[in-house]
């Protein structure tokens, strides 16, 4: 019998909210700052006192350009502002400063990786981008009959994202809002924490039968606040949608909520159309022209992406996907790995120390890779240590610990005090082996007699009669040419 998942496929679609970190408000001068206390940020502008006036922050095209540039979308050179209506308590105004008709970037793409189908890689549409002013904040306590208003967030600029519905599982729709959240970071426009509510995501759900072209009838899923809850919202609307189908009953196209404590989503109002928002255009703002110079200056400024990183990585510094994803997955991490890059060849070795050693030191810290106290030029001079053979891999991590513990000092500087340098004499370490063998007579009879894996017990004994200083190539060396005159 053909399952559910067979017989239907899923359209999705994702608006989402992205709060810029500007230093003042959309259209208002106040400070944009989360945390502070409540009302505390909070001006005549955003208040509608009669006779104020907005102003268009030019900081927020910057970004929005930023963005736009960085998904290849075309960015159009006029845009006007229109006033979108509707009552809320916590929008003073009764409405919305947006973009209507004019958005500041149409078009482009975002291209995600699917993780749990072998990084699978999809291509998903971007319909438009416009700048808008975010809504102030309700406060519901439980067992409570009053409900209270933070205008911290009133007027605090926002680029909404509208993609395409190419959108076709949970999983798509999870690794989408993953990518936009670490492209936004790069590009230091939002920190896009979905729990701090500066990036939100509003998710469209239908569901058809595989092979059709029509859409069927679509929900809105509001603020729906982690990527997990994305994915839960979207296969409970799933199974909802196609039971109702399967049983054939209509259903009303309608914005719902999701609660993430039973996992299921609820009815919160039929569907507005735009004619319900009575759109026009902002009496108060002139259109804002954006010239080529203008794309050319925040053009030079554009940072490198996580994607150019990591195809670098992992076509001309052969790391695996893992690494690569790992190590492009933060900004700050990237361009510290570039770091050590610079200074050493070995771009294996230096992903595997950071990978390693300096995350679990942060994460046993709870450090940023920022607060790491050693630069990566000391980091690659540890590896370049090894590489050269001064010292080996054992003493290379006691080496990293004491340099953590006296971060002025290179590698070789920590190495040469505490005599740790690797011992590389060869007619010391001769003498060395002949001791050894003369030690163990019956040990070398049986190697003679093919039990090679003795090798290993002579090599360990030099090894501790050095302290774990002996060259381990060199030792090998000079053994096997003194077993072999035996």
């Amino acid at each position: 019998m053909q399952s559910l998942k067979e017989k239907y496929e899923l359209v999705i679609g994702l608006e989402v909210h992205i709060q810029l970190l500007t230093q003042s408000k959309a259209f208002a001068p106040e400070v944009n700052s989360y945390g502070d206390l409540p009302n505390t940020n909070v001006s005549v502008v955003t208040l509608a006192h009669p006779g104020v006036l907005p102003r268009a922050n030019k900081t927020t095209f910057d970004y929005a350009i930023r963005l736009g540039l960085a998904l290849g979308s075309q960015i159009h050179r006029e845009t006007i502002f229109a006033r979108k209506n509707y009552f809320y308590p916590d929008l003073p105004k009764g409405y919305q400063i947006t973009q209507d008709k004019t958005p500041i970037c149409t078009g482009g793409e975002v291209i995600i990786q699917v993780k749990e189908e072998n990084n699978r890689e999809k291509r998903i549409g971007i319909t438009r981008m416009h700048l808008e002013e975010d809504a102030g904040k309700s406060i519901h306590i439980e067992g409570e009959e009053e409900s209270f208003i933070d205008l911290n967030r009133a007027g605090v600029p926002l680029i909404e994202m509208v993609s395409e519905p190419d959108i076709r599982t949970p999983e798509e729709a999870y690794w989408y809002l993953y990518e936009i959240r670490k492209l936004v970071r790069y590009l230091e426009i939002s920190d896009g924490n979905m729990e701090e509510g500066s990036l939100r995501c509003d998710v469209n759900v239908s569901v058809r039968k595989r092979g059709e072209t029509k859409f069927g009838t679509r929900v809105e899923i509001k603020n729906i606040n982690s990527f997990t809850n994305v994915k839960r919202a979207i296969e409970y609307e799933f199974e909802r949608q196609t039971a109702l189908v399967e049983a054939g009953e209509a259903f009303p196209q309608e914005t719902r909520m999701f609660d993430a404590t039973t996992g299921k989503t609820y009815s919160l109002r039929t569907k507005e159309t735009l004619n319900d928002y009575r759109y026009f255009p902002e009496p108060d703002l002139t259109p804002v022209v954006v010239d080529e110079a203008w794309i050319e200056s925040v053009k030079a400024q554009m940072p490198a992406l996580p994607r150019a990183l990591y195809k670098k990585f992992t076509k001309e510094y052969a790391l695996s996907d893992y690494d690569a994803s790992q190590i492009t997955d933060d900004k700050a991490t990237a361009l510290y790995y570039e770091d050590i890059c610079k200074h050493t060849q070995n771009k294996k070795a230096a992903a595997n120390w950071l990978l390693g050693a300096v995350r679990a030191y942060l994460n046993e810290l709870t450090m940023e890779i920022s607060e790491f106290p050693l630069s990566p030029t000391q980091l690659a001079g540890l590896i370049n240590l090894i590489d050269e053979g001064k010292i080996n891999n054992n003493i290379g991590k006691q080496v990293f610990a004491k340099m953590l513990e006296n971060p002025a000092k290179t590698a070789l500087q920590i190495a040469q005090e505490e005599n740790l340098v690797v011992e590389s004499n060869a007619n010391e370490l001769l003498g060395l082996i002949q001791n050894v063998l003369s030690k163990y007579p019956d040990k070398v009879l049986e190697y003679k007699n093919g039990k090679k894996g003795l090798q290993g017990l002579f090599v360990g004994e030099v090894m501790k009669a050095t302290g774990g200083k002996a060259d381990p190539k060199l030792t090998n060396q000079l053994l096997m040419q003194e077993l072999s005159k035996i």
